[in-house]
């Protein structure tokens, strides 16, 4: 029968022995430890600033934001992409331009509240054409004359669509008292 012997340990360490498996408990150093809490301490004051009281516009809107004003200033318009359109929902100003664009050119056929009259019920999750924001861009730059739906991207321009589609997407789920019943198939986003 040998004899165990435990190796010698430094007095800061704990021993815990189970079925004659030693571990030992090693103090981390302070410098890690400092690491570790202060990345915690970041990561949440990051979490609040950006997302909990959206004090701070996020580091991946304000970038897409200054290349489609880079890309404005030398005189090309930004690629349409559901980042771009979604971001625009949360600028007051594009939202205010969309209403404002909305109440000129779509009111006659979707209603004030977008619950549709001659056109489909955009406050609904049922979509006709798609109901992604680059499909449903695409619908009011485009159109579908065949279905009664004018092209307005000639009329309106590169730059009034995107403040349109925002807006539309504002209204999407807000289901107007009194719109049209759904048409189309639901849309489930990402």
């Amino acid at each position: 029968m040998s004899e165990h012997v435990s190796p010698p340990h430094a007095p800061d360490q704990v021993v815990h022995e189970v079925d004659g498996i030693q571990e030992y408990d090693n103090v981390l150093p302070r410098w890690w430890l400092f690491t570790l809490y202060a990345s915690i301490v970041f990561a949440a004051g990051y979490w609040f600033y950006y997302d909990g009281f959206e004090a701070g516009e996020p580091p991946p809107r304000a970038f897409r934001r200054e290349m489609a004003q880079r890309l404005e200033a030398q005189g090309k318009s930004a690629p349409v992409t559901e980042a771009a359109l979604t971001d625009l929902m949360h600028d007051p100003a594009a939202m205010a331009e969309g209403a404002k664009l909305f109440a000129s050119t779509c009111t006659p056929c979707h209603g004030p509240g977008g619950g549709g009259t001659v056109g489909p019920n955009l406050t609904d999750e049922f979509w006709l054409h798609g109901g992604s924001p680059e499909e449903i861009h695409r619908s009011i730059s485009a159109g579908y004359p065949a279905k009664g739906m004018p092209a307005w991207g000639q009329q309106l321009g590169d730059k009034r669509i995107p403040p349109i589609t925002a807006y539309v997407l504002g209204l999407r789920g807000t289901n107007a008292p009194g719109g049209k019943a759904p048409q189309g198939e639901k849309y489930v986003g990402k």
